[in-house]
């Protein structure tokens, strides 16, 4: 069930108050146009009608599609230390209340940017699962290794047989293109699973570049 609760917000420029409605739970069967919004960047986003300033607001939320068997936990935070003691208070929580038994077979991921968590409903609404994209994402940046860690890359959208990555470059301030088989992506996929990667959960996940390069330092692959 999708669930929103109703703030009074001021404007962080103009100082108006003024009421915003904020979801904190989406649920893609019940509400497909929440879901919309998700990707159209407007869920949870304050527009003061004072000075048409724009925020996202700083609210957790937890996204579940049954029919794909996805649950994301999105918990803003720009803080690394906090992002993981939210990580972790929610493996806890859910260990804790038995509410894992009842998710046998979901893909549960944890995100804390607005980025990822669009990401994340873009790759499973077609039909990828994100540990194989991560894996490639690492692929694509590890070819120009001297400026990997100035870029980011992110899954685009899958297209007459390619999946496009769109790589943002911050020093260049320069984005690009970058397409991938679709076939290089079912060898990706294939391979991980055959070196005992599960294509679900059995807890919360943190699925990023990090997870991308512990999946290549334990497996043996040549992809």
């Amino acid at each position: 069930m999708s669930i929103n609760i109703k703030q009074s917000v001021r404007c962080p420029k103009c100082s108006e108050m003024s009421d915003v409605t904020v979801w904190s739970s989406v649920t893609a069967a019940d509400s497909p146009d929440l879901k919309a919004d998700i990707l159209g960047g407007r869920l949870n986003m304050f527009r003061c009608p004072s000075c048409d300033t724009t925020a996202l607001m700083p609210q957790p939320m937890l996204y579940t599609d049954d029919e794909k068997r996805l649950m994301i936990s999105f918990m803003p935070t720009n803080d690394p230390v906090e992002k993981q003691q939210l990580y972790e208070k929610i493996v806890s929580s859910s260990r804790e209340s038995g509410e894992l038994n009842s998710l046998e077979g979901y893909n549960l991921r944890f995100v804390n940017g607005y980025n990822e968590l669009l990401e994340k409903l873009l790759i499973f609404d077609n039909g990828y699962n994100d540990k194989a994209i991560e894996v490639i994402k690492l692929m694509i940046l590890s070819q120009d290794v001297d400026k990997s860690d100035q870029r980011d890359c992110r899954f685009g959208k899958s297209d007459d047989g390619n999946i496009e990555f769109m790589i943002h470059d911050f020093i260049e301030n320069m984005v690009y293109s970058s397409y991938v088989p679709v076939e290089t992506y079912d060898t990706v996929y294939r391979s991980l699973i055959e070196s005992g990667m599960k294509p679900y959960s059995f807890d919360w996940e943190i699925v990023d570049g990090a997870y991308a390069t512990r999946l290549l330092n334990g497996f043996n692959n040549n992809f």
